[in-house]
């Protein structure tokens, strides 16, 4: 037991530090929950841990290194994700400018702002969690660098420690996401909760959140666009 302790101890800890640095997956699950709320950040954040044990799987079996050794399929992967992320933001944004019209149109009264037609349903925010990390070989690549450190011939199927230890990557990132959803959720909630007579303003808000969400799949996309294999 102890062996096995000090054996995965820094695993854990290399593992926790990656999942609490910034990056692009915390900023996507951060941007849903403050539009979407808290249902739908946790089901980005399950989407999102789902996608990148497709590439912890894909690793194990031998594929992600097509994507390591390629150019072509690197680039195949790279900018269908990029065109993705595009689409969401685009999408996002003319979300953000739907208006509808509310009042006798005397003047006063300001029009009613609808920040989406459309609400996010929870299997939507799984699949786009998903399909994100999915369609990002950088995570494909970044799992094939990390996690072969730890690996040890002389405990048995490489392969099985690869799928093991990547689980555990994914478990601890589902456990740290879910907290900041949570937190992100529970300030948003506070501040709802104080808009009163703020009605007006706390629409606005919502508008500008939901085009930062635009502009920040757009980045994500542009960012996808300029990495390199």
């Amino acid at each position: 037991m102890t062996d096995l302790l000090v054996q995965y101890t820094p695993f854990l800890i290399a593992a926790f530090l990656l999942n609490i640095s910034p990056g692009p997956d915390m900023a996507y699950i951060v941007g849903q929950t403050a539009v979407h709320g808290r249902k739908i950040g946790l089901f980005s954040t399950f989407g999102v841990v789902s996608g990148a044990f497709v590439h912890v799987l894909a690793a194990a079996l031998g594929l992600s290194a097509i994507l390591a050794t390629s150019a072509l399929a690197f680039a195949i992967v790279k900018w269908v994700g990029v065109a993705y992320l595009v689409w969401l933001g685009i999408g996002a944004l003319r979300a953000s400018f739907a208006r509808k019209s509310s009042g006798g149109g005397d003047g006063e009264t300001p029009p009613e702002i609808t920040i989406s037609t459309r609400p996010m349903t929870a299997f939507q925010a799984w699949r786009q969690g998903v399909m994100i990390d999915v369609l990002n070989p950088k995570v494909a690549i970044f799992f094939m660098a990390f996690l072969p450190q730890f690996v040890d011939p002389a405990q048995g199927d490489g392969a099985l420690q690869f799928l093991v230890l990547g689980s555990m990557v994914n478990l601890i990132g589902l456990l740290v996401e879910s907290t900041i959803v949570l937190m992100v959720a529970a300030a948003a909630m506070r501040i709802k909760a104080r808009k009163g007579r703020k009605a007006q303003k706390m629409q606005a808000l919502g508008v500008w959140l939901q085009r930062a969400l635009g502009t920040m799949f757009i980045a994500l996309g542009a960012r996808l666009a300029l990495s390199q294999q």
